[in-house]
């Protein structure tokens, strides 16, 4: 079987606030929405970034699953690589226990009417649903637009818990590279 590849913008090995405790994050390559005001804009054309293979993207994941309690996926639009994403998605819940925490600009039910979504969203612990809205921004509880919708698909999470999650970080990597990641991330 040939490995699926998806097109990345950026691998996070480690993030705080992306979700509940410590995490690993995903940010795709590519939206077709491309939402006025959307945190992401550099992640909206579909040339820049790296095609990565699911295993490369597996490795990663796979070298720090002990420290992590899950992995998020934001773009970009995750959904609109929906093939290679559920490949990596189905890795991710039969290799390792932790949780998966997507962001889609799709509302909920644009979702439901997608082709072949649910196996996708069997993987899927909680799914945050809709397209930011700058005049009802809320940057709180890993809620951008007071439009949007988050969908407990599984036990594992509650409300509580996203609100939880700190609402910005600056992370510093090896390399000396400054990235600003939440969802009311600082500027520089």
């Amino acid at each position: 079987m040939n490995d699926l590849l998806l097109r990345v913008h950026h691998f996070e090995p480690s993030s705080r606030a992306n979700g509940p405790g410590l995490r690993a994050v995903l940010w795709v390559q590519g939206c077709s929405l491309a939402c006025p005001g959307c945190f992401n804009p550099q992640t909206h054309t579909s040339i820049a970034g790296e095609n990565w293979p699911i295993s490369s993207l597996m490795d990663k994941i796979l070298a720090r699953r002990d420290d992590l309690e899950g992995f998020t996926i934001s773009g970009g639009e995750p959904l609109q690589q929906r093939p290679a994403l559920q490949a990596l998605l189905k890795r991710i819940k039969q290799e390792t226990a932790l949780s998966v925490l997507l962001f889609s600009g799709y509302t909920w039910t644009e979702i439901q009417k997608m082709r072949k979504i649910a196996g996708l969203l069997d993987y899927v612990d909680v799914l945050i649903a809709g397209r930011y809205e700058a005049s009802q921004r809320l940057a709180s509880s890993l809620i951008g637009s007071a439009n949007k919708t988050a969908h407990f698909l599984t036990s594992r999470y509650t409300i509580n818990d996203l609100q939880e999650v700190p609402v910005a970080e600056i992370i510093l990597s090896e390399l000396g590279e400054i990235h600003f990641t939440g969802i009311n991330p600082v500027h520089w």
